[in-house]
């Protein structure tokens, strides 16, 4: 016998694609649906409503019809209560839990609505009762402890995902585009320009997630610039990042390449070693820049900036520098506290670290991804980072385009 359920779309559903793809999941599983009320917003400024009740053979097809709805952001038309069950143990969640999408997510609890905090991909949702009423918030799995109650079940959680209404004006307007190679490249650095600028005026933070090839680019002391003059908020890197950024201050080259002239320095296949046991010898970066001996570069003006920065570690780093984190879990930490700050990611020339700091985003975070390779961009996609739009060109040309966009009428308006 045949069962059913209904759900509701609500928003710019049509614009966004919601409702045709929710239309498609259904089919795709083998289920039917039927269409119980449909208004459409007939102004920009209006969203849309549809009702769909939705049929399949059995329970078990329903349901997964219905998860897959859910995460598109079709919702119960009525909801209960989420469903709660303790964690049995540290690091290990209840059968059924409820893993999360990286939009914007709220659980019933007691016939209210509760925002879950710090929302990311892959997490548990745990109900915590306080002083002032009950907290929703994201675990990740190695944070789950005993006790923990955890969401389970598809029941009580409802899932906004951003939408895209018909106004795409004003400065993230371009972030509507996807990943093309084919774009004007200066006319659309110039608007990620204005979209820094925005989030700079609007007290928000900026975070740039940079990979060692924008070292070898040559544009170094661009990125360097934007962090001078107050663009850069948060620094997410790896530790061949850092190296060959102190080995471009200390020996004028990166990888044993000058990157201005492009001539191989004599014995410069060691001058990355030498880089890492200098800094190393000094105590630290910060300690380097306090002593002079590192005057100049990306790693430089964070320290002079007061701008924080996080080095991940991985299993291929020579050295690795002091102040790199190589216990992975704890790195993961770190770059989630700087992701859950920031307002606008660049993702510049690094398909790994991305990938990982755009796991940590919520699906509202504005993300420009920058690559000459356009797999990385599309893979970012794929893992579920939506909201990202991607340029596929050269770092060394975008860096130093961007830097002219943003630094070419002197000193930004924000800074104090």
């Amino acid at each position: 016998m045949a069962v059913s359920r209904v759900v509701e779309l609500e928003g710019h559903i049509i614009d966004s694609g919601m409702m045709q793809a929710a239309f498609g999941t259904v089919m795709d599983h083998g289920g039917s649906f039927d269409v119980e009320e449909f208004d459409i917003g007939r102004r920009k400024d209006q969203e849309s409503y549809a009702r769909l009740l939705v049929t399949a053979d059995t329970e078990e097809d329903l349901q997964r019809i219905v998860h897959d709805l859910h995460q598109q952001g079709a919702n119960p038309a009525d909801p209960s209560d989420a469903e709660l069950q303790p964690a049995p143990d540290d690091r290990v969640v209840p059968h059924g839990f409820y893993s999360t999408t990286n939009h914007p997510t709220q659980v019933r609890h007691d016939g209210e609505w509760v925002d879950v905090e710090n929302i990311e991909m892959d997490c548990a949702v745990v109900l915590e009762e306080t002083g002032d009423g009950v907290r929703a918030y994201t675990k990740v799995l190695n944070a789950i402890e005993e006790g923990d109650m955890v969401v389970t079940g598809e029941s009580g959680i409802r899932v906004q995902p951003p939408e895209r209404p018909r106004d795409t004006e004003g400065a993230f307007g371009f972030m509507q585009g996807g990943v093309s190679a084919e774009r004007p490249s200066e006319s659309t650095i110039e608007q990620i320009a204005g979209a820094i600028e925005e989030t700079k005026r609007e007290d928000g933070e900026v975070l740039v997630v940079a990979g060692p090839a924008l070292i070898h680019s040559g544009a170094r002391e661009d990125l360097a610039r934007l962090v001078e003059n107050g663009y850069v908020d948060y620094l997410s890197i790896g530790n061949g990042f850092a190296v060959h950024d102190v080995e471009r201050d200390l020996y004028g080259t990166s990888l044993g390449v000058n990157t201005e002239t492009l001539d191989h320095a004599r014995h410069g296949h060691k001058h990355h070693i030498y880089a890492i046991s200098e800094i190393i010898r000094a105590g630290g970066i910060e300690e380097a820049v306090e002593a002079g001996q590192l005057d100049s570069g990306v790693m430089y003006q964070c320290v002079a900036n007061d701008v924080p920065y996080v080095i991940a570690g991985s299993i291929r780093d020579d050295g690795p520098l002091p102040g790199t984190i190589t216990d992975a879990v704890e790195a993961q930490n770190a770059i989630r506290e700087q992701a859950h700050e920031a307002d606008m990611v660049l993702m510049l020339s690094t398909l790994l670290h991305s990938v990982a700091v755009g796991n940590c985003l919520p699906s509202t975070t504005r993300v420009v991804c920058v690559d000459i390779n356009p797999a990385t961009v599309t893979q970012l996609l794929d893992r579920g980072s939506a909201q990202a739009v991607g340029m596929v060109t050269d770092i060394g040309t975008f860096v130093p385009i961007l830097a002219e966009e943003l630094l070419e009428e002197g000193a930004p308006e924000f800074d104090d």
